[in-house]
C-alpha cells in the first residue's frame, strides 16, 4: 500500500475520466434490478476485504443491487470518477475531499468512514524505536512531500518544533530505514511493518491519529445528485458492505487465503501479507456503532485536525442520515 500522492487538484483533470488501467468486476450471478458502480481507491488488497466478501456472498444482490466494483491504482483519482459520472460512490481521503468542497465547490457529501482511525503512522525499527512524537527530536524522518504539512501539524499539537526534526523526502521504500540512513518513515502502519519483517527486521509504529491528527480515512463519498437520486441504493450499499466487513473482521485470517486466485490474483503480494494487513486494520475500522459510523465527536475531531493544516471544513459536508437508516 502506498499513500495517494496524485489525488490533489483533481477537478482540473476530472474530464479525463478514469484511468484505462482500472479494472471492473461484476460479481458472478448478480441479477439485481438496480445497477450501482463502486470505485475503489487502490488496487485489490486487504483494504477492501469487506467488499470482496459481500460480493462473493451475494449481500449486494440480496439488497437489490447489481454492483460493479472498479479497482483503483496509482493513476486513479477516485473523486474524478464520481464527478465524471463513471461511478456512484467512491472511497477517498478526507483532506482531498473536504478541500475540494471548501475551495473548489465540489458537490460532494461524505456519508461514511471505513477507517475510524487513519492508518498513516510513523514506522521505525525496534532496534531504534520511535514510539511517540517526542522521540523524533533530533532524528531523521522520511515523509512523502504531500504529507509534510500533516506531520508538522502533529508535531505542533505535541509541542515539538518542526526545526528539531530532520524531515526528508520519502519514496515509499523502506530500504533507507533498513540501512539506517533514516530513523523513521511515514507510511501505512497496517502494511509496511510486514514488508520490513520480510527483510529480517522488526518494526514498531504509532499512528498520527493517536497523537492529535484525528482524521478518518477511506471516507465514503458521493455527489449531491447521487445522494438525491439513489438514496435507497446508497443505504442498501452501506448495509451490505457493513455486513461484509463485520463478517470479515470477525476473524481476519479466514478470508484472504480464499481470494488467492480471485481478488488477490496477480497483485504480487503474499497471502500472509494480506492476513497481516487485514488483522492490523481491524481496530481501525471497527466501531461500537457499526462499520462506517461517524459520531459527532469524531466528525468534530476530524474537522479540527484538518483545520490545523489549513483545510476549513464544516459539519454540513457530512451526511449521517443514511447510516441512521441502517
Amino acid at each position: 500500500m502506498t499513500l495517494r500522492l496524485n489525488r490533489r487538484h483533481f477537478l482540473g483533470v476530472a474530464a479525463a475520466g478514469v484511468a484505462a488501467s482500472a479494472m471492473s468486476f461484476r460479481p458472478f450471478g448478480a441479477r439485481a434490478a438496480s445497477p450501482f458502480v463502486m470505485q475503489a481507491s487502490w488496487i485489490n488488497d486487504a483494504e477492501f476485504s469487506g467488499y470482496f466478501l459481500a460480493m462473493d456472498k451475494g449481500y449486494y444482490s440480496d439488497e437489490g443491487l447489481d454492483l460493479e466494483y472498479v479497482s483503483g491504482g496509482p493513476d486513479v483519482i477516485p473523486e474524478s470518477t464520481i464527478i465524471a459520472n463513471r461511478a456512484d460512490l467512491t472511497l477517498t481521503t478526507p483532506d482531498t475531499t473536504i478541500k475540494a468542497i471548501a475551495e473548489q465547490g465540489a458537490p460532494f457529501k461524505i456519508i461514511g468512514a471505513q477507517y475510524q482511525k487513519n492508518p498513516i503512522g510513523i514506522v521505525s525499527l525496534k532496534s531504534n524505536p520511535i514510539t511517540k512524537p517526542a522521540d523524533l527530536v533530533g532524528k531523521t524522518l522520511a515523509v512523502p512531500p504531500v504529507n509534510v504539512i500533516s506531520v508538522e501539524a502533529m508535531l505542533k499539537m505535541n509541542g515539538i518544533d518542526k526545526a528539531d526534526v530532520n524531515i526528508v523526502p520519502y519514496a515509499y521504500d523502506p530500504t533507507p530505514l533498513l540501512r539506517g540512513e533514516i530513523d523513521a518513515s511515514l507510511d501505512f502502519a497496517t502494511n509496511v511493518p510486514y514488508t520490513i519483517s520480510q527483510q529480517g527486521k522488526e518494526a514498531t509504529s504509532f499512528l498520527l491519529y493517536d497523537f492529535g491528527f484525528t482524521i478518518f480515512n477511506d471516507t465514503v463519498v458521493v455527489t449531491e445528485d447521487v445522494l438525491k437520486s439513489k438514496r435507497k441504493e446508497l443505504v442498501a450499499w452501506l448495509r451490505a458492505s457493513r455486513k461484509g466487513w463485520t463478517e470479515n473482521l470477525a476473524d481476519p485470517a479466514v478470508y484472504p487465503p480464499q481470494w488467492k486466485d480471485s481478488w488477490f490474483k496477480g497483485t504480487g503480494r503474499t497471502i500472509d501479507n494480506e492476513v497481516y494487513f487485514n488483522t492490523a486494520q481491524k481496530p481501525l475500522i471497527e466501531s461500537p456503532n457499526g462499520v462506517f459510523s461517524m459520531s459527532e465527536n469524531d466528525i468534530e475531531a476530524c474537522l479540527s485536525a484538518l483545520g490545523q493544516i489549513g483545510i476549513k471544513g464544516t459539519r454540513d459536508m457530512f451526511d449521517t442520515t443514511l447510516l441512521e437508516e441502517i
